[in-house]
């Protein structure tokens, strides 16, 4: 492939909330798809969670079902990495570690088409660290998403030192044929969106762990006084406190400014399992599927 050509296959690794999205959008445009997931249950699971995905588009008259029904069809589902080879594109989407990605990296480089593009959908790890485990280091880049995937528009395109024009540009039409508006970011902690975003996020919890008002109130301030959609609190259980951390942590190591460092709340929250709408309890307690429950 060579120029703004689009791949043949793509691939995922990781069936998450954030794997199983990307994968859906790029099925939705037509591209064929393979979920790898070494885990059997995280596999049920990532099937599970793109059919009621799909589901509910249909549902809410955003899909034909027939549509639904060819969009599913072209989601293969494997715990054989080895699937992954024939794959254009390979998208990165598992646990914020660097050894666990890095070991990928070095998997992917070995078994994939020399013009075949890596990416990492990582918030916090350098690009250039993860391409340091790879022998084609200009093929390396992030596709960095946003939750939930098949609604946010945004992917931020991650150019890491190494990362050449050619596939930044290449990568730029695959998130354009999915429906995507890209931005680019050079390879720096938070890139743009997290390191604007995480101080105002910060600065919610600390007030709310400081009693200086409710959770709610919190919430309903930005929401209602500034016109956000929803408030930090909330936001911050959608994205997912330990992505947060992870995010926090990060950018205080590489800046040391102390809006980046993460309050004592949300480690005790992270430690203790608490990792918002995804495990059912962060700042707000949630149903399977609900909406934050009111105290």
């Amino acid at each position: 492939m060579s120029g703004h050509s689009l791949p043949a296959a793509v691939g995922v690794v990781g069936g998450g909330f954030m794997g199983s999205g990307i994968a859906e959008c790029a099925a939705k445009a037509g591209f064929d798809t393979t979920i790898y997931e070494p885990f059997p249950e995280a596999l049920e699971r990532s099937r599970s969670r793109l059919e009621e995905s799909v589901g509910r588009a249909v549902r809410n008259g955003k899909l034909e079902a027939a549509a639904a029904d060819d969009l599913l069809g072209r989601i293969a589902h494997t715990s054989d990495i080895g699937d992954l080879a024939g794959s254009g594109l390979v998208i990165e989407a598992v646990t914020e570690d660097p050894q666990i990605k890095g070991t990928l990296f070095q998997e992917l480089d070995r078994m994939l088409a020399p013009d075949a593009l890596i990416a990492s959908n990582t918030s916090s790890i350098p690009i250039a660290q993860l391409a340091s485990w790879t022998q084609h280091r200009d093929r390396v880049l992030g596709l960095h998403f946003f939750s939930p995937v098949p609604v946010m528009k945004l992917v931020e395109v991650v150019v890491g030192i190494e990362t050449s024009e050619e596939t930044v540009v290449r990568a730029e039409a695959f998130a354009a044929e999915i429906g995507k508006h890209s931005i680019r970011t050079k390879d720096r902690s938070g890139f743009i969106v997290n390191m604007l975003l995480v101080p105002y996020l910060m600065a919610g919890v600390r007030m709310y762990e400081e009693g200086f008002a409710s959770r709610e109130d919190i919430d309903d301030g930005m929401r209602l006084g500034c016109g956000h959609p929803m408030g930090p609190l909330t936001l911050c259980d959608m994205i997912g406190l330990d992505v947060l951390y992870a995010v926090c942590d990060s950018l205080y190591d590489e800046f040391k400014q102390p809006e980046y460092a993460p309050p004592p709340l949300l480690k005790r929250l992270v430690v203790s399992g608490h990792h918002g709408r995804k495990t059912g309890r962060g700042f707000y307690e949630y149903a399977k599927e609900a909406a934050p429950a009111k105290a």
